[in-house]
């Protein structure tokens, strides 16, 4: 799997020089869109080192599952260009994906604990609305 790192509402954790690479521990509230029954990317884990190298991958466990729906990682590569000072980048990455039973709709929430070699760790709690297909767009 190959995932481009500028693609769409993409959320990225473990990029080395940001300003919170530094901080111990970080808690992060989101919310995802989902349809029923469909995978849903709600996260990509990877580690960018500032020569542009990988780094080793976090440790990802999920704490609280969803009430309704599954959670799986994927390994996959990820592909990026003019990032910071990496004009031209493929790593490795964990990518998280969320699917909801086929008769679902509403907010299913989770909580993922990702940890990093350096002793960084971030708590993730994820709101995923799941609605029916049409119902985000205008007629």
């Amino acid at each position: 799997m190959k995932v481009s790192l500028f693609a769409g509402a993409l959320f990225v954790a473990g990029l080395a020089g940001s300003a919170w690479a530094q901080e111990q521990s970080r808690t992060i509230e989101r919310t995802v869109k989902s349809v029923p029954n469909r995978d849903t990317q709600i996260g990509v884990y990877l580690n960018v080192q500032p020569d542009c190298t990988s780094g080793p991958l976090p440790t990802i466990r999920l704490v609280s599952p969803p009430a309704s729906g599954k959670v799986v990682v994927k390994n996959a590569k990820v592909k990026a260009t003019n990032y910071k000072a990496c004009l031209a980048l493929e790593v490795p990455a964990y990518v998280a994906f969320y699917k909801s039973p086929a008769d679902f709709l509403g907010n299913d929430v989770l909580t993922i604990e990702v940890k990093y070699a350096g002793g960084r760790t971030e708590i993730q709690k994820i709101t995923v609305n799941v609605m029916s297909a049409g119902a985000g767009q205008k007629i």
